[in-house]
């Protein structure tokens, strides 16, 4: 329920979001653009959401030949978590990550590098997979596919100011706004997307640990995966990784350090490990002695 709410909330801002700027941009004619932009963007979000994301990373559905191992490793995790097998998509990437996306858990996908299969043995694989299908069942994976689609939309809208005001010249300011309101816009659009990243999926992460922890039956199968992933990415990191859907990877694909660790959508790794050790090391409890 908490992400309905935050769906309809993140969907509204964009509504807002787009209408105002298109204002600034084109006055009333271009705030009637802006909304009709504004709702085609909104039902893309909601429906497509999936697809352009998966689109975006040039993911390749797969079939069970091709894959077989994975395939009765998300099999038996999505058995016991009582939901539908996601469909599998591989990313041509010889890095090492993997995301879910979809709207729910009936219309769900997971995708893997190329990189992550051959790299992780089949518990640690089985960490990875448990963690993706926790956010399906958390129902993360809309919320956050359609923050993917809302950064990207945002982004590009900041683009296009720039190019109209760097393009367009002296103009009438009642017709297309102050050329410093544009610069601006350009210029917050960017941050205030990366700042509704931020905002809903740092805490998502531990929750999908240890949901994933939990499906796999050993908390230690993902920590040790998440620590392979953090030694492979920083040896090839993803080339195709966008800001817009950093948020959605196991870890984060975009490198780097200082300022960038700051703004990262993700938590510490080294905090996400300890928290995984230490559920491995509290003991199960035992059935009472009659």
């Amino acid at each position: 329920m908490a992400n309905f709410f935050k769906t309809t909330f993140l969907l509204t801002l964009l509504t807002l979001l787009v209408v105002f700027f298109g204002f600034a941009l084109g006055g009333g004619r271009g705030m009637s653009i802006a909304f009709c932009f504004a709702c085609v963007m909104n039902f893309g979000a909601y429906w497509f959401s999936d697809k352009i994301v998966l689109a975006m990373h040039r993911a390749q559905l797969l079939t069970e030949d091709e894959a077989p191992e994975v395939f009765e490793i998300l099999r038996k995790l999505s058995s016991k978590a009582g939901v539908p097998m996601p469909r599998l998509y591989m990313l041509p990437s010889a890095s090492a990550n993997a995301f879910a996306t979809g709207r729910d858990p009936k219309h769900a996908a997971i995708a893997v590098t190329h990189g992550i299969v051959g790299l992780l043995n089949k518990e640690e694989l089985s960490g990875v997979l448990g963690h993706e299908l926790s956010h399906i069942l958390n129902y993360d994976i809309l919320l956050s596919s359609i923050v993917a689609t809302l950064a990207g939309a945002l982004s590009m809208i900041a683009s296009m100011f720039r190019w109209s005001f760097f393009w367009g010249g002296e103009r009438d300011e009642r017709d297309n706004g102050h050329p410093l309101a544009l610069i601006l816009i350009s210029v917050v659009m960017p941050f205030v997307a990366m700042l509704i990243q931020l905002a809903i999926s740092r805490s998502r992460e531990y929750g999908a640990d240890l949901g994933g922890a939990k499906l796999c039956e050993e908390p230690l199968y993902l920590s040790s995966a998440l620590r392979k992933i953090d030694a492979a990415s920083k040896r090839l990191p993803l080339r195709e990784a966008q800001p817009a859907t950093a948020h959605l990877f196991i870890t984060n694909p975009l490198s780097g350090k200082g300022w960038s660790a700051l703004f990262s959508t993700h938590p510490p790794l080294e905090d996400r490990m300890a928290r995984l050790e230490a559920m491995s090391l509290t003991p199960k409890r035992s059935e009472p002695q009659l």
